[in-house]
């Protein structure tokens, strides 16, 4: 029974000096970052504002995404009817587009109401009172189902409904919409783009400060060698400190994505209050900034495995 228990207690025993290991050198790091201050303060700035950048731009798409959303419903086509439909024509008209299960709401103006509305809107009333007649057709405006009001389904809605003997012409508020889509679409691809040419910038920038710092320990680096430890055991306080600044370097990310967030945010309430509009800006979600310092660490760890990888190994202690 001793002979089973000593085999788990040296395992249990291995594993946890495993973890106390790592602990001391994950904290150790901690102390060697900050007897540089100066270096590792404008790294972290410039991986911080590195990231900054792919991070702003991808929640300009987030909330360009919602503004496309929230116009899709409000989509609506303009019907104008044909100068020989009467009024009451006009009404029937107005029930059985009711009745269409594509259809959430129909609203009738007649042409002396559009007349009217035209003449607060335009401020031309003193002109258009020397018309011989009213030149306006009749109109229907209709707005489809949430269901109906995508671009294509809308599109589609709007050939039914030309069909309709009453109906003159037509008109559908989304292509201006299909464009911003593709303008949006334009936009992911330059974030993925700048956010993997960021990235690739900040690999660069922590491996080259790793191998300064490397090169700054090369004489107690071949004297641990000569000690006999192994890179492994040399290389894992620089892994540690790869991690610190990129968990720093998403930190600072954060911090500068809210502030610019709050900025714009101010700018545009303004510029909804002008069109009376609730829209508001929506920042980083929690898994978001989650996901920036997860990747900040990722980077902070490729770039300094791929400097220790290369500049531990080549230091080789040296009899004298």
């Amino acid at each position: 029974m001793c002979n089973t228990l000593r085999p788990q207690s040296s395992i249990a025993h291995r594993v946890i000096a495993g973890i106390t290991r790592h602990l001391q050198q994950g904290i150790g790091s901690i102390g060697e970052l900050w007897r540089t201050p100066f270096t590792t303060v404008m790294t972290i700035l410039v991986l911080g504002i590195s990231l900054t950048l792919p991070a702003t731009l991808h929640l300009f798409v987030k909330n360009a995404k919602y503004i496309t959303e929230q116009w899709d419903s409000a989509a609506q086509i303009s019907l104008y009817l044909k100068s020989s439909v009467s009024a009451k024509q006009a009404e029937s008209l107005q029930q059985k587009l009711q009745n269409n299960s594509k259809i959430a709401e129909v609203v009738y103006i007649s042409p002396d109401q559009g007349l009217e509305d035209f003449k607060q809107l335009s401020g031309l009333g003193d002109a258009l009172a020397y018309l011989d007649k009213n030149p306006l057709p009749a109109t229907m405006v209709i707005i489809p189902t949430k269901m109906a009001s995508s671009s294509e389904q809308a599109a589609s809605l709007l050939a039914e409904l030309l069909k309709l003997k009453e109906v003159e012409q037509g008109k559908l508020d989304l292509e201006w919409l299909t464009r911003l889509e593709a303008i949006a679409s334009l936009v992911r691809g330059m974030v993925i783009g700048i956010a993997t040419l960021l990235c690739m910038s900040v690999v660069l920038i922590i491996g080259n400060t790793i191998r300064l710092a490397i090169l700054n320990q090369r004489d107690a680096i071949a004297v641990m060698k000569l000690v006999g430890a192994t890179d492994a055991f040399i290389q894992r306080p620089f892994l540690y400190a790869g991690a610190w600044y990129g968990v720093l370097g998403g930190i600072i990310a954060c911090i500068c994505v809210s502030i610019l967030m709050g900025y714009f945010s101010f700018a545009l309430a303004e510029l909804t209050q002008l069109y009376q509009s609730q829209f508001k800006l929506h920042g980083l979600a929690f898994h978001e900034v989650f996901t920036i310092i997860f990747a900040a660490v990722l980077l902070g760890l490729s770039g300094s495995y791929l400097s220790v990888r290369k500049h531990i190994r080549a230091i080789e202690p040296t009899a004298d």
